[in-house]
């Protein structure tokens, strides 16, 4: 698919793995998802609810087994638990991983379904290592002064689209995210502070207001990626 000019004026690029300089205002970003979010609602919120059924079927199924094996010893059935634990986690990544496509998809004007969220399992081996990867070098570096636990949770923030689109290991992905976001990391930090204080406002009635708050937020981290790493024609 073709993007039209004013989309192309608005891509990055990326050079030997790093994102070639780029800028970008925080009011126009978010501007653009807003206006991205038409369209997006209907595919997000659906395949949100789906997992969301998915996910809990298996949830039920490993409380049926542990009611079934209720007089094993108490290892055995931890053992089940951990095991359905890991499936879900597991499960869930590349789940998660096909929702923040449908924004690089969107900010492409690119078809969205909510098909897209279930597309991605072929990828899960290295959408669950960096995962994993992620979460234990942020957490060290909470643990450690806080601040660099911060940065990273901020500068990883692409790495799972990197692995889909851009067709790159784990490593590579992640390192690729702190390098480019690290250009301008302060305003990512702004930007994410801002679109939390339109979350908080759209949840005050009763929550209606994340119907479009949801989509915008997948919208928001397309538009991003698109203007910084640009995005393959689908």
């Amino acid at each position: 698919m073709q993007t039209d000019q004013s989309t192309n004026s608005l891509s990055g690029s990326i050079q030997e793995g790093i994102a070639a300089p780029y800028d970008f205002q925080i009011m126009d970003v978010i501007t653009e998802a807003w206006q991205r979010t038409s369209g997006l609602k209907g595919p997000v919120l659906g395949a949100g609810v789906l997992i969301i059924i998915a996910l809990m079927a298996v949830g039920v199924v490993s409380m049926s087994l542990v009611d079934l094996f209720s007089a094993m010893n108490e290892g055995m059935l931890s053992l089940i638990s951990i095991t359905f634990s890991s499936i879900i986690s597991i499960l869930s990544y590349p789940l998660f991983a096909g929702i923040i496509m449908m924004g690089l998809h969107r900010a492409i004007d690119a078809p969205v379904s909510y098909q897209m969220a279930f597309s991605y399992f072929s990828y899960t081996l290295p959408i669950v290592i960096a995962s994993i990867c992620m979460t234990i070098m942020i957490s060290l570096g909470f643990f450690l002064l806080i601040i660099p636990g911060i940065y990273l949770s901020i500068a990883y923030m692409f790495t799972l689209p990197l692995i889909i689109d851009k067709n790159m290991d784990f490593w590579q992905a992640m390192e690729t995210s702190r390098k480019a976001v690290s250009q301008h990391w302060f305003k990512f930090f702004f930007t994410g502070m801002l679109m939390a204080i339109i979350y908080l406002i759209s949840a005050i009635p009763l929550g209606l207001g994340l119907i479009w708050t949801i989509p915008m937020f997948i919208a928001l981290q397309g538009v991003l990626y698109r203007r910084i790493f640009g995005i393959n024609p689908v």
